[in-house]
């Protein structure tokens, strides 16, 4: 795929260096229409150079639009595995602690992941600062 993707690339900078050397000789101009104006006249190797500049303009546009996507995947990927493991962290917490207290450890172990004792009933070391 990588020696493909390079062959196409050498063969469009060929191609394209041909191009331009075979018209450099100048040419006839074309004048330019935007908007309901002419601001410029352009030849037909500008013509040629500005649609490559545009085609290039338009490929990073497209890398960056897929790269960020990549991105944000990865990152939500992340995100919500570490969201799981500190659930269950926090379950594994709340069972030693109810274990601790001496309530039992059966009843504990089959808590569900995502429930969380109220704080009045943990310990005081596990209580969130400044709520004494």
């Amino acid at each position: 795929m990588l020696v493909l993707g390079l062959l196409l690339m050498a063969g469009a900078a060929a191609f394209a260096g041909l191009l331009i050397a075979y018209n450099l000789s100048g040419g006839p101009d074309y004048t330019v229409t935007l908007l309901g104006s002419e601001p410029f006249t352009i030849s037909t190797l500008g013509a040629f150079l500005g649609g490559i500049a545009l085609t290039l303009i338009f490929g990073l546009g497209m890398w960056m639009l897929l790269a960020g996507t990549v991105l944000a995947r990865h990152r939500g990927k992340k995100r919500r595995r570490d969201r799981e493991t500190a659930e269950q962290a926090a379950a594994e917490r709340d069972a030693m602690a109810g274990r601790l207290e001496g309530r039992g450890s059966t009843d504990d172990a089959a808590e569900p992941a995502g429930h969380r004792r109220p704080a009045a009933h943990r310990p005081q070391w596990l209580r969130p600062h400044g709520h004494h």
